[in-house]
């Protein structure tokens, strides 16, 4: 008897989930199988990890790119350089140089951008499928073989140093917040700034950054990820323009797990500039490929991160803050659990801290219920199925694979969240979610100060009254 594989691939997920969670039933998480075994993987001589999942369905292609490559890389001196050199290469390679790069693809109606992180260095080009091939020549070259003039560096030194003043400096309690938590970490290789330090920028040279290059783009610290409708030559394509990158004789460098001390820290960060007070609460806890990740991912989104949030259900009537944000940093060998929280003119910092507090403390106490669990589960799950019909997504995520889960790109990460139990949560506060946490009050001038504080001492309408007519 034959049985459609999409079929017996959504039985054998329902029954392994029933397993785990007899109350808890999923929703399409058969549609994560299914397009996985779509999905071919293949490794080129030199190391290059390549991945090819076709989507007939499709009219163009995306073309992502990985490196492991971030500002962790950076040596003293070097700090900034990963993402300067993201810029470089878009200006200029051998066979492609100037704006040449963004001149065809732009032309053809393609999309085309990148990101530096910490840990890691991503490219995309989503353009005609009919261009696939061009569009590989294009990224090998540039990858292979950048093309650094002083003119050029010179033009993207001012480009970044235009971005750190707008992104950061011009920003009230960025530049100062973020150098206070990166304190925190000081001496270990998430001890400075993804976008660098000024000077190190400034005195870039087109011969460091080629030396940089040399280290560190390097075929087997990259995975390339095809998605969309391809062309039956794709694979003979990228023979032809990547096979020839030589795969260097010195290994890639390692990095351990940070070791650090948690320990309650409250500062106070001043900016004449700031409009109104906030505070920032940050927790230490792990890296992507802890045992105990999937359950903090959870923890975060069951406290913090979504509207079915015990904080936002905190704030559902009358609520404390009139902003509150987390984007937890998940490096590949530390995370950061972080909330930023503005309050209401009614609302001190000391008031806003307790509640969050409170919250961290129920989580400790006891177990989350099977049915908020599922919750929990089902919206982690909805997002990533969010993003099967966007080949820029998807390409991204496919190239963003961890090593323990090359076999599995799309299932893996799910597998690990759909096998946390409540209990698993309750530990995870209880172990990382400690008095231990680092506590930031970014305070305005004082007068705006003095303002607040009178503020918080009139009668709450009276309050909500004035804080609305300011607003």
């Amino acid at each position: 008897m034959k049985i459609h594989m999409g079929i017996y691939i959504a039985l054998v997920t329902s029954i392994l989930s029933s397993e785990l969670n007899a109350q808890c039933l999923i929703e399409g998480a058969s549609g994560l199988y299914e397009l996985e075994s779509k999905i071919e993987t293949y490794t080129l001589a030199n190391g290059l990890t390549v991945r090819l999942l076709a989507l007939e369905n499709k009219q163009t292609v995306t073309v992502a790119s990985q490196l492991s490559l971030g500002s962790r890389n950076e040596s003293q001196g070097q700090t900034g350089y990963a993402h300067l050199f993201e810029h470089m290469l878009f200006k200029g390679s051998e066979h492609a140089p100037g704006d040449t790069y963004a001149q065809k693809l732009s032309a053809l109606g393609a999309r085309f951008n990148a990101s530096t992180h910490f840990d890691y260095t991503n490219y995309y080009v989503t353009l005609p499928s009919q261009a696939l091939e061009l569009g590989l020549y294009l990224e090998a070259d540039r990858f292979i073989r950048p093309s650094l003039s002083t003119t050029t560096v010179k033009n993207q030194q001012e480009t970044v140093l235009q971005e750190m003043a707008q992104t950061i400096d011009n920003q009230p309690y960025v530049r100062s917040a973020m150098e206070f938590l990166l304190t925190q970490v000081k001496d270990t290789p998430y001890g400075h700034g993804i976008i660098g330090s000024r000077d190190d920028i400034t005195h870039a040279t087109p011969e460091s950054l080629i030396a940089f290059h040399q280290s560190y783009y390097r075929p087997d610290a990259m995975q390339l990820s095809l998605v969309g409708k391809l062309n039956p030559e794709a694979k003979d394509w990228i023979a032809e323009y990547f096979a020839t990158w030589p795969k260097p004789k010195v290994g890639e460098p390692k990095f351990a797990p940070l070791t650090i001390q948690p320990k309650h820290i409250h500062a106070e960060l001043i900016d004449e500039r700031g409009p109104w007070p906030g505070v920032l609460l940050a927790w230490h806890t792990v890296g992507k490929g802890h045992s105990d990740a999937a359950a903090i991912t959870l923890l975060e989104a069951y406290l913090f991160q979504n509207t079915n949030s015990q904080l936002a259900k905190l704030s559902q009537h009358n609520p404390a803050q009139m902003l509150n944000y987390s984007l937890p940093f998940e490096l590949e060998n530390h995370g950061i659990t972080n909330l930023v929280l503005v309050p209401r003119a009614r609302t001190s910092l000391d008031a806003l801290v307790e509640k969050v507090l409170k919250l961290v403390a129920q989580a400790q106490q006891q177990p989350i219920d099977e049915e908020d669990l599922c919750t929990l589960k089902q919206g982690w799950l909805n997002n990533r199925l969010q993003q099967l019909d966007d080949t820029q997504a998807l390409a991204t995520q496919l190239s963003a694979t961890s090593k323990p889960d090359q076999t599995h790109p799309l299932t893996a990460q799910w597998e690990q969240i759909n096998a946390v139990t409540a209990s698993d949560i309750q530990n995870a506060a209880k172990q990382y979610l400690t008095q231990d946490y680092v506590r930031v009050d970014l305070l305005p001038p004082w007068y705006i100060r003095w303002g607040k504080t009178l503020l918080e001492w009139l009668p709450d309408s009276m309050s909500d009254s004035l804080e609305d007519a300011a607003l």
